[in-house]
């Protein structure tokens, strides 16, 4: 029997899942600090200074000092410089660009704006773009979103970040080594990317791309679509060295023999993202390469505060016993293979009206050891094969409905798009496709992760 306070913990997430649902800008991280600590003190027998240590910091202070370094690179032009001399590599060949476009939101999103951040800084270009080219908005929201959604996982990033802290918290009850966690999370970063983009390409070729590449084959002036920009200024050149560098000094420590050649203070200050980050942030103000206060401005404080904030409240759930009470009730309806489509399911319905990586991350990914222990998985051989794959499945299901317009990255795809797109045409369709990807998302996962068993 479940006691009150697991079961009032259930309740409380639930309640801050209907309030994001329709009022977003209420906050629902900072709503599930409070319930939180209602149901914590009260019914669950946790003080309010144990509550408030539920408080997530390593994974704060690495949300903040990754996007604070691209809030500089975004600041002072450097991303948009570099994402136009990318696109200008198309030359004359329009059939080109789309091509174009995915790399540059699949290299930006990996490493390490992030998902949100980097559909904002490319949608108002792309669309742009597609209104000159002939393309489609809704084809050109399918390759923006979903390659910056497919590329969120990485371990650079904000989102990726989010589940690799999530994954290391339960990495001892998974039988997971601590120094393979940032590997496992490369894994899912791949079966992300893999399951994703096939996904969204084939839509992408379906439903128009095709054809429109195959009339496309013609010459365009890439001057009138994509101007050649100023030469890189010195604060800028500095720059992409930094973001250069930030790659090579995550990468550095998982290369083959890094333990063995590198001193150990480079070990410990390398091997976690957001000392680097600030540690290169750091640098660049020195150098004067961006404004401050404008590149703290663009840090995305709602989103830290939502995701920490619900985090808050699932541990207060899983203190009192309320994470058991979800593995009941989603176990009591699935076998070791469907487990992967219903969780895609049911993750995703959720996320279509909510933060992915703010609300349904933080809820999912700690119940993955509870549905593998109520499956029998736990003790088997393939216990760590089965958690990949199940961590791929929350994060891949709740990313793949993000097309939607009720999310944020769809709605600036909206907001972006030409004029002589009629945007409640896009919409619509926009919607469909979203919402329809609780249930595809549903199926690719069962077919990638359950059967695959990538």
């Amino acid at each position: 029997m479940f006691s009150t306070a697991a079961v009032l913990s259930l309740v409380a997430l639930a309640i801050v899942i209907i309030i994001s649902c329709f009022r977003e800008e209420w906050n629902p991280g900072l709503l599930g600090i409070f319930f939180a600590l209602l149901v914590g003190t009260i019914w669950g027998n946790l003080s309010g200074s144990k509550v408030l240590g539920f408080w997530p910091t390593s994974l704060f202070m690495t949300l903040f000092g990754v996007t604070f370094l691209f809030g500089m690179a975004q600041e002072n032009g450097t991303l948009d410089k570099l994402t136009i001399s990318a696109v200008r590599l198309a030359k004359g060949n329009t059939a080109l660009i789309p091509l174009i476009i995915f790399l540059i939101v699949l290299v930006l999103t990996t490493i390490g704006p992030g998902n949100i951040a980097t559909v904002a800084l490319i949608a108002p270009f792309a669309m742009a773009i597609a209104g000159r080219i002939g393309l489609r908005a809704f084809l050109m929201t399918l390759l923006v979103v979903g390659t910056a959604n497919a590329a969120a996982l990485s371990p650079l990033s904000p989102t990726g970040i989010v589940s690799l802290e999530l994954v290391s918290k339960m990495a001892g009850d998974l039988g997971i080594e601590l120094g393979r966690v940032v590997s496992i999370q490369w894994k899912v970063y791949w079966n992300s990317l893999v399951a994703q983009c096939i996904t969204n390409i084939a839509g992408f070729l379906l439903l128009g791309g095709l054809a429109w590449m195959r009339k496309a084959r013609g010459s365009l002036n890439i001057d009138e679509i994509a101007p050649k920009p100023e030469p890189f200024d010195g604060k800028q050149r500095i720059t992409v060295v930094i973001i250069v560098a930030y790659v090579i000094l995550i990468l550095m420590p998982l290369l083959p023999g890094a333990s063995q050649a590198l001193p150990k203070w480079a070990i410990r200050l390398f091997s976690n993202v957001g000392a680097v980050a600030f540690l290169l942030s750091g640098i660049l103000m020195l150098c004067g390469a961006a404004n401050v206060r404008k590149s703290i401005a663009r840090v995305p404080w709602f989103v830290l505060t939502l995701v920490c904030g619900v985090t808050v409240l699932v541990e207060v759930m899983d203190n009192t016993g309320g994470l058991n009470v979800l593995v009941e009730l989603i176990g009591s309806i699935s076998t070791p293979l469907t487990l992967h489509f219903w969780v895609a399911l049911i993750a995703g319905i959720i996320s279509a009206y909510s933060s992915s990586s703010g609300v349904v991350m933080p809820m999912f990914l700690p119940l993955v050891p509870g549905l593998m222990r109520n499956l029998g998985i736990m003790g088997t051989p393939g216990q760590v094969a089965y958690a990949i794959a199940l961590i791929s499945t929350v994060d891949v299901g709740a990313h793949m409905v993000d097309m939607s317009p009720l999310s944020t990255l769809g709605a600036l795809c909206v907001a972006c798009a030409p004029e002589q797109e009629d945007k409640s045409k896009l919409f619509r369709h926009l919607l469909i496709w979203g919402l329809s990807m609780s249930v595809v998302g549903g199926v690719v996962c069962l077919f990638f992760f359950g059967i695959l068993g990538l």
